[in-house]
């Protein structure tokens, strides 16, 4: 019999130096939640701290460096339909240096790196929502791309401290 178990991911909202309402997001690719827009990320290794994780994470795939990393919200994400439970631990941070921008340095799991504001995610979020109905699509009916789940949740949830983080400039 297979054990499954409750995953810790770890998803990091890069204030985007060049616009600092923004945070920088990609679209999967090759995992769960295909095509999706979902944030730097992945998953909480062993004695590893979140602070860590959402550093190493950011410059694994996108080769920045980041400081000033804090704890900015939690989401119980229940994939039941994928046979996935995660609890996503959210971070926020800036990058080091304001000249540098994401690259693409794991391309087998991400389409590339853009930044978004705020009122587009929740532009987003709404048009994932409505999507659910169509067999979560990887776009919406008029191409706007779809919110990864645990994403999702954080917009839908709005915490204030994520709310502040990009309404303040760094």
């Amino acid at each position: 019999m297979t054990t499954v178990h409750v995953r810790v991911g770890v998803g990091v909202l890069i204030r985007d130096p060049k616009d600092p309402t923004k945070v920088f997001a990609g679209l999967r690719r090759n995992s769960h939640g295909e095509g999706t827009l979902a944030l730097p990320g992945g998953h909480l290794e062993m004695y590893e701290t979140w602070e860590e994780c959402a550093i190493r994470e950011t410059l694994e795939e996108t080769g920045l460096n980041i400081h000033n990393v804090r704890f900015g919200h939690v989401t119980n994400d229940m994939m039941q339909d994928q046979g996935k439970h995660y609890v996503t631990i959210f971070m926020m941070g800036e990058c080091v240096c304001p000249d540098t921008r994401p690259q693409n340095l794991e391309p087998h799991k991400c389409h590339g790196w853009d930044s978004y504001g705020w009122e587009e995610l929740c532009q987003f979020a709404s048009e994932s929502r409505s999507s659910e109905n169509d067999n979560m699509q990887s776009k919406s009916n008029d191409g706007k791309p779809i919110l990864f789940g645990p994403l999702l949740k954080l917009v839908e949830e709005a915490p204030k401290i994520v709310l502040d983080f990009l309404n303040k400039s760094p």
